[in-house]
């Protein structure tokens, strides 16, 4: 439940995107072609507020808006008694203290105040007795609630949060200890999220969820909140002239709540897809991953001191168009694509070479070679695609970058023998090489790899290992240096759930990889890579394939089952193990 993926008409990502431009223009709606200098401003926001904005909207777009700063809400902020503030925070009660603060210092000539979430009638009193104190009540412009608490990662996928994530995360929901009063308090977070999610998409969802999970319960409370707020058309947040009309329309949106114990393997598989690996192996959060460089050492003197590793970071979003169509492709392909990519630019470059020295320009200015374009419809052409070229040559050395440092995960790590391995196991498929074999291999993966190897084995086994089998694999975990708590947790979890007799059903795979690079060279954008062509999928050997007919993945499975179960618009609940919400509410009048 830590995050979710929607189609809808207009993107979640334009949504908020609109909502935000919105709130940074004062709450006017924001016209993109709009004449005349923008009125310059502050941005103030705390680390929710951050990771909102950061996602969706660039430097170079916030100037665009007119913000000249934007500086965290609990930094040293000097005053600007001259300019417009505009905050984009939570409202927790350090938040407020500080903003209180601000007002009491006569830090802007105005405040627009609002909030990521629903601030409560007790600490807008204490905001307004502090404007009042600080004689700033006039400079308090306006004050709203945005319901904006998620973070929109691309087109059609959210999560709930980044800060403090590890609050609704799946240990926290499920740890043994934990107080009804701290689920409640997570329980309610979730719900906030998603509540705000759809009121900014504008429209009340048919919730559908399976009974006796956390799920239930998130599912319970949000449409308990709906409910509330439909309840008042008045001041109803799916009724107002600025959202959509999906609510009054049968194309209403379907939520399906699943709790993460319907499928653990799957988040402790080792992929082979360009996103999943970089989300996997690299750092890499809210769009933007960050690498190290090589330290040079190779080159170093004895005794020299080692340099400092130099950071890099990418922004891999929407607009990055080698992102988008490759993001899902197996990092065979990306590899090749990227030396693609690397070969048409270099041929477009020698092009531009040619045809400078044919009109007798080598070596000169750009200026010139303008100067001469009406005369030479090649050489303008060229010429006018020389941005693009750049942009191309920027991506390509991005992702260059990036995937050579998958790659070296991937050969140190031997993540290629983990998935295939995994893909046998989950498929109950035979395995070439016993799995103690390598859970032994000193070069085989981290001890992490090793305990999400044993791990989806276990889960995925239809009968449990006998203890004799147990205690090998276990001494062999710990001689690889793994914890074995993970594997503690598991088997107790099975055990309550009674999953050994039926576990999940993992279908077959059709693909595996097959060896890796020879070696990346670095010349030109420094990815040449050989022996590329061995890293293509390939058929796997039918004689290795059950007889049956390769199955669909068990979340894909589950969740067709939970939608084609999902009821019709009467508000009927038919299956016992289901429940469903918010059916009838069509059939009201607001």
């Amino acid at each position: 439940m830590a995050g979710g993926k929607m189609a809808a008409a207009a993107s979640i990502r334009k949504r908020q995107t609109v909502a935000l431009k919105r709130m940074l223009n004062f709450n006017v709606p924001h016209v993109k072609n709009s004449t005349g200098e923008p009125v310059w401003k502050v941005l103030i926001y705390d680390r929710f507020g951050q990771d909102i904005i950061s996602p969706l909207l660039s430097v170079k777009e916030l100037r665009d808006m007119g913000i000249t700063l934007h500086l965290l809400l609990h930094s040293d902020r000097d005053p600007i008694p001259d300019v417009p503030a505009v905050y984009f925070v939570m409202p927790t009660e350090e938040n407020i203290d500080r903003m209180c603060q601000d007002l009491r210092n006569q830090l802007y000539e105005s405040y627009y105040l609002n909030f990521i979430s629903a601030i409560s009638r007790s600490k807008l009193e204490d905001i307004a007795n502090a404007a009042l104190a600080a004689s700033a009540v006039t400079q308090v412009a306006k004050v709203f609630d945005q319901y904006l608490n998620f973070i929109t990662l691309e087109d059609d996928m959210f999560v709930l949060c980044n800060q403090n994530k590890e609050l609704v995360s799946y240990r926290a929901i499920n740890r043994p200890d934990i107080t009804d009063t701290e689920m409640e308090t997570v329980m309610d977070t979730i719900v906030d999220s998603l509540f705000c999610f759809f009121v900014t998409l504008g429209a009340v969802p048919i919730i559908r969820c399976s009974r006796g999970t956390a799920a239930e319960m998130v599912a319970v409370k949000l449409d308990k909140k709906l409910r509330e707020n439909l309840r008042d058309a008045r001041n109803s947040l799916f009724t107002g002239d600025t959202l959509g009309a999906g609510q009054f329309s049968f194309q209403r949106p379907l939520l399906v709540l699943v709790d993460r114990n319907i499928d653990l393997a799957t988040p402790l598989h080792h992929t082979w897809t360009y996103q999943a690996l970089v989300h996997d192996v690299l750092d890499f959060h809210l769009n933007r991953v960050n690498l190290e460089e090589s330290s040079g050492m190779e080159n170093s003197p004895a005794g020299a001191r080692p340099k400092r590793k130099n950071k890099k970071s990418y922004d891999l979003t929407p607009v990055d168009k080698f992102w988008q169509k490759h993001k899902g492709s197996p990092f065979p392909e990306v590899a090749e694509s990227v030396q693609q990519e690397l070969e048409y630019y270099r041929a477009q470059e020698d092009e531009v070479k040619r045809l400078k020295s044919i009109m007798g320009l080598e070596g000169e200015d750009e200026g010139a070679i303008s100067m001469l374009s009406d005369n030479t419809a090649k050489l303008t052409s060229a010429v006018s695609s020389l941005p693009e070229l750049l942009e191309k040559k920027r991506l390509i050395d991005l992702h260059t970058n990036v995937a050579t440092a998958v790659l070296e995960h991937i050969k140190t790590r031997k993540l290629d023998v983990y998935f295939e391995y995994e893909e046998k196991i989950m498929s109950k498929t035979t395995l070439d090489k016993s799995l103690l074999d390598i859970i032994s291999d000193p070069d085989a993966g981290t001890p992490e790899d090793k305990m999400r190897l044993f791990l989806i084995y276990y889960i995925s086994t239809q009968q449990a290992p006998s203890e004799a089998d147990l205690e090998q694999y276990k001494k062999a975990l710990t001689d690889a240096g793994c914890n074995l708590n993970p594997l503690q947790y598991i088997k107790q979890w099975k055990a309550f759930a009674k999953m050994a007799s039926a576990p999940t059903s993992y279908g077959n795979t059709t693909t595996k990889p097959m060896g890796l690079l020879s070696r990346v060279m670095n010349t030109g954008s420094q990815f040449v890579m050989e022996g590329v062509k061995n890293l293509v999928l390939k058929q796997q050997d039918s004689d290795k394939q059950d007889s049956s007919s390769p199955g669909p993945h068990p979340t894909s499975s589950i969740k067709v089952r939970i939608i084609s179960q999902a009821p019709e618009y009467s508000g009927e609940i038919r299956y016992s193990h289901q429940r469903g919400f918010g059916s009838e509410v069509n059939k009201k009048k607001f």
